[in-house]
Formats: C-alpha cells, structure tokens, sequence
C-alpha cells in the first residue's frame, strides 16, 4: 500500500492480519489497520518527531474531543509541557483534495481545543496556518515549524 508521499523516507512496520494490512503504530505502540489515511498519520507523526524535534511524549494521536456536543478524534495533537494544546493535525488520504471543505473540519476541532497552529495534510500536500486570535484571521506558513519556533511563538 505505501505510497509516494511528500515526507521524508520512513520504512513502517505492515503484517497481514488475514485478509487486511496493519502497520505498526510506534507512538501508541500498537498494530492498527493500515488505511491510506493512517498511512499518511504515520509518516507524519515520524516527521515531526524525526525532522521537526516534537517530542513523542507532547503528541497524542486520535485525541477525543467534543465538537458541538458530539464525540470526535483529532489525528494529532501537540501539548506543551504543561498540557496545553498548541498543534492541531489532520490528515487526509492521498487521494483527498485538501479544499477549505477540509479545512473548515480542522477549524471546528479547533473549538474545542483552542490551538495556535493547525496543519491539515493528505502526505502530499501540507498547509500549517498560525492563529491570529486578535484579527480573527489565519496566517499561513511557508513550512511546518519546528518544535522549538512553536515553543517561542506561545
């Protein structure tokens, strides 16, 4: 199933697990059924821990949450030290086009969670915007910051 996507090289754990694939998720340390879309979590969880120094034990992967009452699951979400949420990823399959459809759902996690960055990615495309909360405006970043620019940022 490994696709070309826009991350750096990243070799996944996949078995067979009779008539499916599963891949090895190393952040919750657990096997899970390989979907294009947790393909694309898996890569770029290893990004930002491998490339962008976000430290594992600050991300949660499939962080339940409440969206107007009803239950939800952000893919990627990273606390500071002091359980704050800072970061709000979702991913995509390859085959989505990201369009604002797909942005708005990052935007309604966001109610809840309250985070100065989102990043909406399907591993081929990647859009990381900062909140502006006082013009109630987005500003979209050239790249994905790193751990250590979203510290001094908050």
């Amino acid at each position: 199933m490994t696709q070309n996507l826009n991350l750096p090289a990243y070799e996944p754990r996949i078995s067979r697990n009779g008539n499916r694939l599963d891949i090895w998720d190393f952040h919750r340390n657990k096997w899970v059924c390989l979907t294009p879309e947790e393909e694309v979590r898996q890569h770029f969880l290893n990004y930002l821990i491998h490339y962008k120094n976000y430290p594992p034990g600050l991300l949660a992967v499939e962080y339940g949450l409440k969206v107007n009452h009803l239950s939800k699951r952000a893919d990627i979400v990273l606390f500071s030290s002091f359980g704050h949420p800072l970061l709000l990823v979702e991913c995509k399959a390859p085959s989505i086009k990201i369009s604002q459809k797909t942005f708005d759902q990052t935007a309604r996690y966001n109610l809840s969670l309250k985070v100065d960055y989102l990043i909406v990615t399907n591993g081929i495309n990647h859009f990381c915007c900062q909140l502006d909360f006082v013009n109630q405006r987005y500003i979209f970043l050239e790249e994905i910051p790193d751990y250590q620019l979203i510290l001094d940022s908050v």
